[in-house]
């Protein structure tokens, strides 16, 4: 983590590095004593995801939104919460990347799998960088799928395999739009 916060300061201003050292600590509380199938602590994903943003070149927004990805939906944080401490843009990233919550616990994969690209798409209408940071978390949890047993790893790829169909209508369509 130390080599992420000396690259944060590096590329933002220290105003920005504050609310990204804020973010990174809120979302280490948050994950504390959770580990990854790795075995690695769960903090260690999203500060992963946040290294690929920086990669990319995004902004401090967009890395904030990804140390806090998971937060609203895998902790006890709220989207209030997150807004309060971090303000609304940091937050509707935030909530863009959040899956849906199922309504129904006999709900088809298939469909809680398009509602997530509806909910991806329309956030996209609103701002590409929920796309990207929903990108290069999917992209990290690919990098680390080794940790996972046979059986779930063929599971997430029958699911990739329908995420990569809609996505492609999705990229289709919004591409479309942006011409």
């Amino acid at each position: 983590m130390e080599k992420f916060q000396t690259r944060c300061r590096q590329l933002f201003d220290k105003d920005q590095v504050e609310v990204l050292d804020k973010a990174l600590l809120f979302a280490e509380q948050m994950h504390r004593g959770v580990p990854r199938e790795s075995g690695e602590p769960y903090i260690m994903h999203p500060v992963a995801v946040a290294d690929i943003l920086l990669d990319l070149g995004l902004d401090y927004a967009a890395v904030a939104a990804a140390l806090l990805h998971d937060c609203v939906e895998d902790t006890s944080a709220t989207y209030e919460q997150v807004a309060g401490l971090f303000g609304k843009e940091i937050a509707d990233l935030v909530d863009g990347v959040t899956k849906f919550k199922r309504i129904s616990y006999n709900q088809p994969k298939e469909e809680a799998a398009a509602e997530n690209f509806l909910k991806m798409f329309f956030a996209m209408a609103k701002d590409i960088r929920v796309v990207l940071i929903k990108l290069a978390d999917r992209l990290h949890n690919m990098r680390t799928l080794y940790a996972k047993q046979p059986e779930s790893r063929m599971a997430k790829a029958r699911t990739r395999r329908l995420r990569r169909v809609w996505g492609s209508a999705i990229l289709n369509a919004s591409l479309r739009t942006c011409v």
